[in-house]
């Protein structure tokens, strides 16, 4: 019996790109195969020449639809089979392969912010919600809204076979996170695309968008993240290595800030438990740092490191290749 494949990938639009996705009935038997779209209408490819192509790169159940139904991320290529210009995946492949003998791993802490009529869900249409406090891990009443979009989604993420690792109301109204890990590359990140385009589809249900800016609400209220955590063989051994990538992140910095995602130098102030964009720091315990080492790992002299700077809205594919060349170089050329 033929079944549906979502074919699903990453669009060119800037400076946040988003996501598209378009069903194919396939026949019973067969594999998900190459596919195309047109690249003109999604910010891929001029009218004259706008075919792109459609690589499968990773496949999972549809727990949306169910039965035998499946959901098919693909990378972007050119007519020539080689990496389209919006194509982030590749290099970070390129980057994880190259230092495969570290096992460079990584856990992100996607955060987010349900939208309804221009405002976070659940906010008044005039004024404002009590201040932040009583919201992050909370329970109860009408302060807790879109939880019941957040226990369809942790769900579907299960029956998926995603690495899904757990779920948590965050400081602002409205705002939630999950955790996706511990991953290699770029495994890490085509689990989180797919779990980001799981919680958009599923928000449709309700009439709620699911916004990843940076700072979704100007003012008094914290912005939204995807902490990186990042370990290595090394790390996991020792804390020396953690120092030497601490200190190739900080030597790299500005480069880092540029690649984390839109808006950035609004959600990193030196408030809402952020370090400045124009600085870098790192400590353990220490939430206002760019990089924290967790308590534990400081304990036990081992472990890995917290990146706190990228945003919601960044690139999984472009971030995690990104730390895994300064870091894994830097460790590479210690002796580690």
């Amino acid at each position: 019996m033929p079944y549906q494949a979502e074919y699903i990938w990453i669009d060119g639009t800037q400076p946040s790109p988003i996501m598209r996705n378009k069903t194919r009935i396939v026949a019973d038997g067969k594999e998900p195969d190459i596919w195309g779209f047109d690249g003109s209408s999604t910010n891929q490819a001029p009218g004259a020449n706008s075919d792109c192509v459609l690589r499968p790169v990773y496949t999972v159940p549809d727990p949306i639809r169910g039965g035998d139904n499946i959901l098919v991320l693909c990378e972007v290529e050119l007519t020539d089979f080689t990496p389209h210009p919006t194509n982030t995946r590749a290099a970070c492949v390129a980057a994880a392969e190259k230092y495969a003998d570290q096992n460079p791993m990584f856990g992100i802490e996607q955060e987010y912010t349900f939208m309804q009529g221009g405002r976070p869900l659940g906010w008044p249409e005039n004024g404002y919600p009590a201040p932040q406090g009583p919201y992050y891990c909370g329970v109860g009443g009408e302060k807790m809204v879109g939880r019941e979009i957040v226990e369809r989604h942790t769900q579907a993420c299960l029956d998926a076979g995603l690495a899904i690792e757990g779920t948590n109301a965050e400081v602002m109204m409205a705002q939630w996170e999950f955790q996706i890990g511990v991953l290699n590359a770029p495994a890490i990140g085509d689990q989180m695309w797919m779990a980001r385009w799981l919680l958009h589809r599923i928000a449709e249900d309700y009439d709620v968008t699911v916004s990843f800016d940076a700072k979704p609400m100007k003012g008094d209220w914290n912005g939204a993240g995807a902490h990186t955590n990042f370990s290595t063989k090394a790390t996991m051994d020792g804390y020396d290595a953690i120092v030497v990538a601490c200190e190739a992140l900080g030597r790299n910095a500005q480069a880092h800030v540029a690649a984390y995602g839109a808006g950035i130098e609004e959600r990193l102030t030196g408030a809402h438990e952020t370090a400045s964009y124009q600085e870098f720091s790192w400590g353990a315990s220490d939430r206002g740092a760019s990089v924290r080492i967790p308590w534990a790992v400081e304990k036990a002299k081992k472990g890995w490191l917290e990146d706190r700077r990228p945003n919601a809205n960044m690139d999984p594919y472009l971030v995690s290749g990104m730390i895994i060349d300064t870091c894994c170089s830097a460790l590479a050329e210690a002796g580690f």
